[in-house]
């Protein structure tokens, strides 16, 4: 019994040493994940944790500075903005995730289709992608969700339809060179199916670059929704939307800061930390990050 007590394995847990192990190695980047846990947790349980009813109008108290019941003070129609704010972490960034869900799986299958489809195919959808990014994401958007009516749905269409192509041709990169790999070749020498080698063998090994652009572009989505909604495209007040908030308040941005201060606040945290996390995976996963760091 001596020797099977002494093989057991140790009590102690692995994952914990390596969550401390990276804090400790990537300080400032853990302030970021912790951002983005923050705000991801705000978006299942932020309306919930509003004191006020974030649409709820009181002009006897509009233009109220921070204090003990509003700790953001309230806005043109007395609303409170702390509320708003929370309630505006749901709207605003499940705009931003069906954005990067949309855009990734076109870009994952048309990328997927380019590397291993026919020439003409792939000449054919990488020049699509080509015209496609000679533009800047957000005149695309802008002229797209303006024909498309004011919106937050139009905004999220807007940007889904010009998000893609970026993925599209990283994927493609990615796959193109994976499927070059002699695993891939052996496995479709032994006659696997196309969808079976692109779901089993090349794609689960081109993810890790593509987690990376996620994460950064989760952050750059973020700023351009805003953006739309502030210029008047996007979602329209009275909706708890980050950019719409900080459009509301612009005019009284003098007499009351705090109107589009803490809006503001909540979109540039909430991207400062998508990139900070944007940072640690690609330290954590890309190998040449890894050799400059001397990480082994």
């Amino acid at each position: 019994m001596s020797s099977v007590a002494s093989t057991a394995p140790p009590a102690a847990p692995a994952r914990p040493r390596r969550v401390l192990t990276l804090a400790r190695r990537y300080k400032l980047e853990s302030v970021g994940v912790v951002i983005v846990a923050v705000a991801l947790l705000l978006v299942i349980l932020g309306p919930a944790l509003a004191p006020h009813d974030p649409s709820a109008t009181d002009f006897a108290r509009e233009l109220q500075p921070p204090s003990l019941d509003h700790p953001f003070g309230t806005d043109t129609a007395g609303r409170d903005v702390f509320s708003r704010v929370l309630a505006g972490a749901r709207l605003t960034l499940l705009a931003v995730l069906i954005v990067i869900a949309s855009a990734t799986l076109v870009g994952v299958a048309l990328g997927c289709a380019a590397a291993l489809g026919p020439r003409w195919l792939d000449t054919t959808l990488m020049r699509i992608c080509d015209i496609g990014l000679s533009f800047p994401a957000l005149i695309l958007a802008l002229g797209l969700a303006a024909s498309m009516g004011r919106g937050l749905d139009a905004a999220v269409i807007a940007l889904a339809a010009t998000w893609w192509p970026g993925y599209a041709r990283l994927v493609r990169g990615l796959v193109a060179d994976v499927a070059q790999q002699e695993y891939v070749e052996s496995a479709r020498a032994l006659g696997v199916s196309r969808m079976r080698l692109v779901l089993r063998h090349v794609l689960p090994n081109s993810l890790d670059t593509l987690w990376v652009q996620t994460t950064f572009d989760v952050a750059a989505v973020t700023l351009v929704i805003s953006g739309l909604s502030f210029i008047g495209v996007g979602a329209q007040i009275p909706d708890p939307e980050w950019g719409a908030m900080v459009a509301d308040g612009r005019q009284v941005l003098t007499s009351a800061w705090w109107v589009v201060t803490f809006p503001g606040l909540a979109i540039a945290i909430t991207a400062l930390g998508f990139n900070l996390t944007g940072d640690l995976l690609r330290s954590e996963l890309d190998p040449t990050v890894r050799e400059r760091r001397g990480v082994g």
